[in-house]
C-alpha cells in the first residue's frame, strides 16, 4: 500500500496487517457492536412496552433518552481524542458501554428502564472515534471513502440488530423462558462482544500510522506541536459557521437515522399488523441500506472533490440531502405494504449517502481539529434525533404526520449547504494534496 506522509491513498480490504487497515476494519467492527448494542433493544420495544405498560408519551421519552446523552457524549469525546488518541478512548468506551447494555434487563419499571436507556446511548459516541480514526489514517484522495464505509458499516449494525435481536429473543423463548425473561437475556449478548472487541482494539490498533499518542508524544518537539494544534482547537470549531451548518445537516441525516431505527419495528408493528419478527425484518432492511450507500456518498463527495474542488464535495452533500427530504415525505404517505417497504429502501439509501457525503467535507474544515469537529458535527446528529423525539411524544400526531413533518424539515436544512464555503487557500492547499497524490503514483482506484 503506498502512503502519503504514511497516510494510506487506498483502501486495501483483504490488507489485515498495515496500521491504517488495522485501524479501518477494527474501527467498523467497534462501530457496529455499539450500534447494535445502543439499538438492541428497539425491535423488542413491543414486548417491552406490555410488560411495563408504557404509554406512547412514556415511548417518546425513551427515544429521546437514547439518544440525548449521545450529544453530550460525543462533545466530549471529540475533545479527548484529540488529547488520547482513538485506541484508548475506544477501547474504554467499549467496555464501560457494555456494562448498561447487558444490565438493562434489571429493569422493572418506566423510570429505571429509562435511565438504562439513557446510559446506553453514551456508546453512540464510538461513531466520532470511527471518523476520527480514519480520517488520521487516510489521504485526501480517499479519506471521505473510508469515513464513509467505516461509519456505514458500521451503522449495519442498527439493521442487523433488527433482525437478529427478534431472532435471539424467539431463541430464549424457545428454550423455554418467559417473554418477560428472554429481552432481558437477548440484551446481554450485544454487551459480551462489545467487550471482546475493546480488548482487541487496545492490543491491535495504533493511534497514528506512526503509532501512539503516548509514544510519540515522549518526543519533547512532537508534544509541543500537539500541545499547540490542541489548544483552544473547541473555542476555534465553536467559532465557525460551517460546524454548525454540518451541525444542522447532520441532524437531518443521522438524526432521521436513529429515529428510524428506534421506532421502524413499532411503526409496521401498529400501521401494517406485523408480528414482531416480521416487523423487525423490514425495519432491519433500512439499516441494511449501509452496506454500500454511505460508502457511495463518501466516493461520490470524493470525486466530486477531485474534479471541482472542496466546493464539489459541499455539492455533492446538498444534492443528495434534499433527495433524502423528498423521499421521507413520499415514504410517509404510504398505506400499501409493498410500496412504504419500496419508498423506505430509496428514502434509506439517500439518508445515508448523505451522511457520507457530510464526512467527506469534515476532514478539510479544521485539520487541527478533527476530533472537535467530528465530534461537533457528530453531536448533531443526535441532537436531530432528539428534536424528532419530541415530535413522537404528541398524542395528536400519528407517525405518518411527523415522518411527513421530518421530511420539510430535511428540505429546509438542505438549503444551509450553501453556507459551507472555504477559501481560496484552503481550495489551494486542498488542490496540492491531490496533485502530490497524483504524482506519488500508480494508485488503484477503491473497490
Amino acid at each position: 500500500m503506498k502512503n502519503l506522509s504514511n497516510k494510506a491513498t487506498r483502501i486495501d480490504l483483504l490488507n489485515f496487517k498495515t496500521p491504517q487497515m488495522k485501524a479501518f476494519h477494527l474501527s467498523w467492527i467497534a462501530f457496529f457492536l455499539c450500534f447494535f448494542g445502543w439499538f438492541g433493544i428497539a425491535p423488542l420495544m413491543a414486548v417491552v412496552r406490555e410488560e411495563l405498560e408504557l404509554t406512547k408519551t412514556q415511548i417518546g421519552n425513551i427515544i429521546i433518552s437514547s439518544v440525548a446523552v449521545t450529544i453530550v457524549a460525543r462533545l466530549f469525546i471529540g475533545w479527548l481524542l484529540d488529547r488520547i488518541g482513538p485506541r484508548i478512548t475506544y477501547t474504554y468506551l467499549l467496555i464501560l458501554g457494555a456494562i448498561p447494555v447487558m444490565f438493562i434487563g434489571l429493569s422493572n419499571s418506566y423510570e429505571s428502564f429509562l435511565i438504562f436507556r439513557l446510559a446506553i446511548g453514551a456508546i453512540g459516541a464510538a461513531f466520532v472515534v470511527t471518523q476520527y480514526h480514519t480520517s488520521v489514517m487516510f489521504a485526501s484522495n480517499i479519506v471521505g471513502t473510508a469515513n464513509a464505509t467505516s461509519a456505514g458499516w458500521g451503522n449495519l449494525g442498527g439493521g442487523v440488530t433488527q433482525i437478529v435481536m427478534p431472532l435471539l429473543f424467539g431463541l430464549f423463548v424457545s428454550l423455554g423462558y418467559l417473554d418477560v425473561q428472554a429481552w432481558r437475556l437477548a440484551m446481554i449478548i450485544p454487551g459480551i462482544l462489545m467487550v471482546v472487541c475493546g480488548v482487541l482494539y487496545y492490543k491491535y490498533t495504533t493511534d497514528l500510522p506512526e503509532g501512539n499518542f503516548k509514544d510519540l508524544k515522549k518526543n519533547e518537539t512532537l508534544a509541543r506541536e500537539s500541545k499547540k494544534a490542541s489548544k483552544g482547537a473547541f473555542v476555534t470549531a465553536l467559532k465557525d459557521k460551517r460546524v454548525w451548518a454540518l451541525f444542522l445537516i447532520y441532524g437531518a441525516c443521522f438524526g432521521i437515522e436513529l429515529t428510524l431505527n428506534n421506532i421502524a419495528a413499532i411503526y409496521y408493528h401498529d400501521y401494517f399488523n406485523l408480528d414482531l419478527k416480521t416487523a423487525g425484518l423490514i425495519a432491519g432492511l433500512f439499516g441494511l441500506m449501509n452496506l454500500f450507500a454511505r460508502s457511495t456518498g463518501g466516493y461520490l463527495g470524493d470525486k466530486a472533490g477531485m474534479k471541482w474542488g472542496l466546493k464539489g464535495r459541499v455539492w455533492i452533500l446538498g444534492v443528495v440531502l434534499l433527495l433524502e427530504g423528498v423521499s421521507l415525505l413520499i415514504f410517509s404517505q404510504m398505506t400499501v405494504l409493498f410500496l412504504a417497504i419500496g419508498t423506505m429502501v430509496i428514502f434509506s439509501m439517500f439518508v445515508q449517502m448523505a451522511e457520507g457525503a457530510t464526512y467527506s467535507v469534515v476532514p478539510f474544515i479544521n485539520k487541527k481539529a478533527i476530533g472537535t469537529v467530528s465530534g461537533i458535527v457528530g453531536a448533531g446528529g443526535n441532537a436531530g434525533a432528539v428534536m424528532a423525539g419530541f415530535l413522537f411524544r404528541s398524542e395528536n400526531l400519528s407517525y405518518p404526520d411527523i415522518l411527513w413533518i421530518l421530511g420539510l424539515i430535511v428540505i429546509a436544512i438542505s438549503s444551509t449547504t450553501l453556507v459551507i464555503k472555504f477559501s481560496t487557500s484552503e481550495e489551494k492547499v486542498a488542490a496540492e494534496e491531490m496533485e502530490n497524490i497524483e504524482a506519488s503514483k500508480g494508485i488503484l482506484e477503491p473497490a
